[in-house]
Order: C-alpha cells, then structure tokens, then sequence
C-alpha cells in the first residue's frame, strides 16, 4: 500500500461517547477458562487486547482478521475493521482509553474506532532486509512504536494533538548488539512503562529482552539472569514483566519482578502446566491472564482456536 501522504487526526467526537465494546448477551454472567476466537480453518490467531470494560480484541495471523468479544461471553466474534480487511495476516492489536483498536500486519499499521470505522492508516518503509513485517505495537502518550519481525527496527509514529504521524524507521536495534546477523534478530513483543520513557523491546533470535531509552535510543540488554528470554508477546504492568515464551524453553507465561530502573530481574513464575497450544502473546484483565493459543507450530491448524484463561499469580487486587 502507498504511503499515506497527509497526516489523519483520529480524535474524532464519535470515540467520546463512551467505551461500550461488543454487547454481552444476557445469559453469559461469569468468566470462563476458555474463548472460542473462531470455527473456521485457517484462523491461527495471535495478537490480543481487553479494555477496561472487558472487551477483547483477538487479531489472526491466518487470514489477517480481527474478532471480537468479552470477557463475560465464551465465543467472540468478527470485527469489521476498515482498512485492515484486505490484510493477509494482522498480528499485534491493542486498545488505547478511549477505545479505539490500533493493529499491525504486512508493513500496515492502522487505527480503527469502536464500530471498525478507519480513523489512520500508516505503511511502514522498506527495512535492510526488505519489506516490514511488523509484529507487536505499544501506546505511550505521544507516540505508537511498532516491532518488525522482518528487519531489526522498531518503527514510530509520533502523536501530536491527537494526530498520527507517518510511520518511520527509528531504532535500528543491531546498534546494542553490532555483529549479530540482521535476520536472525526477530523482534516481537514491545512494552512500554507508564511514562514511555522506557521500552522492553523481545527479540526471538538474539533470546533476549532489550531495554530501550526513548530519550537517547541507548538500548542495553535487560538481565533476567542466565537463562534465554527470548519472549513473543509480553505485558508491562509496574515492574512486573509478563512474557509468553514459545521458542528455546517450555511453552508457557513467564513472570519477572523488575527492579525500579527495568535494567535487573527475577523470573519468579514458570506457567508451563496449562493446555497451551503454542501461546504468542497474553492480555490481563482483573486478576486474570488471557493467552492466545496460535496452533502455528502446525499451521493451519485445527479448529476451534481459542484463548485460555488462567489465574495471575501476583494478582493483589483488580
């Protein structure tokens, strides 16, 4: 897709009016420890987000899709989203507070509100290693920071009075680590703290968690100890870390205490005894954890594909 020439505002009056996700029908009244993302063959879903009504956003790597659901019902459903409908794969999807769903696939990122109306859609640029295939996005309060599995560079869009700047190459990450080859990096998830001054930025290759200063781009690599860390998708809430691991060690949600600069950490939880079926990523909502079963170890896979449900251990409250 052409790059987008002028700059979308995507603070439109429609988002103001609330965050209402997908309705709940009235016989589902708990959780479960299961969702049905999808029947149909071929799906393999991968990225997910909840907002803060417990709405949850499932993105598929096999048809480029988005579903959509609650918390609260066991079966999501398709989300039309406008400009990402022709995508073949969309892999990372997240929420912001107002509601609307930012989504990566192929070198696309796009901004969509809550009834799938497009509100901006960026086209990263080609990378050392060709065209982009970005993974994973975080949200911080000026900015939209995109992985790319395919070259080792995380992309940025700035946010400026609530307006999407084009997507541009940022960081080439090869700077923290010169002589590892450029395809073998592998970048996947991407974190932010609350401030987004900070990012933790997954790479599949170099079997690490990179920390990133976004002030001076300075990037070190973040010490869990001796034991690879190669994480997929991950969450960031305060300093505890939540990796999804899925390649050099068991399958399964990893849990590590940062200490106050993200620089140092203990993986103090091993989640490795739930029916995962090759988890990619995890959302949180209360003091539960939602994981994405991808199947893409043997793709298509086989339907239903789904999203597990399990307790976070570190949950003091809501």
């Amino acid at each position: 897709m052409p790059r987008t020439s002028r700059l979308l505002c995507f603070g439109v009056p429609v988002l103001l009016a609330g965050l209402a996700g997908a309705p709940v029908p009235a016989v589902a009244r708990q959780l479960h420890d299961s969702y049905v993302v999808s029947g149909s063959p071929g799906v393999m879903p991968e990225g997910i987000a909840i907002g803060r009504d417990g709405t949850m956003y499932v993105s598929s790597d096999g048809n480029g899709s988005l579903y959509r659901g609650h918390v609260r019902d066991p079966r999501l459903r398709p989300f039309r989203a406008d400009g990402a409908q022709n995508r073949p794969s969309t892999l990372g999807v997240h929420t912001d507070t107002r509601g609307r769903v930012f989504s990566v696939g192929g070198g696309q990122l796009t901004v969509n509100d809550r009834h799938g109306n497009l509100l901006a859609s960026r086209t990263a640029q080609d990378g050392v290693l060709g065209k982009p295939r970005l993974n994973d996005l975080v949200i911080t309060k000026d900015a939209v920071y995109a992985t790319d599995w395919a070259n080792p560079v995380v992309h940025r869009a700035e946010i400026h009075h609530g307006v999407l700047g084009p997507l541009l190459p940022w960081l080439d990450i090869r700077s923290a680590f010169p002589r590892f080859p450029a395809e073998y990096w592998l970048l996947n998830g991407i974190v932010a703290d609350k401030d987004g001054t900070t990012l933790l930025v997954a790479s599949n290759g170099t079997e690490a968690v990179w920390r990133v200063e976004t002030a001076t781009k300075e990037t070190e690599r973040l010490d869990l100890g001796e034991a690879p860390f190669g994480a997929d998708g991950m969450l960031l809430r305060g300093r505890t870390l939540y990796a999804v691991l899925n390649y050099g060690a068991p399958n399964g949600v990893y849990i590590a205490e940062l200490d106050e600069g993200l620089r140092t950490g203990t993986v103090t939880h091993r989640i490795t005894d739930e029916p995962f079926d090759l988890p990619t990523t995890l959302a949180r909502h209360g003091c539960r954890l939602y994981v994405v079963n991808s199947q893409n170890d043997e793709p298509p896979g086989t339907p239903p594909y789904t999203v597990t449900a399990i307790d976070d251990p570190v949950c003091a409250h809501p």
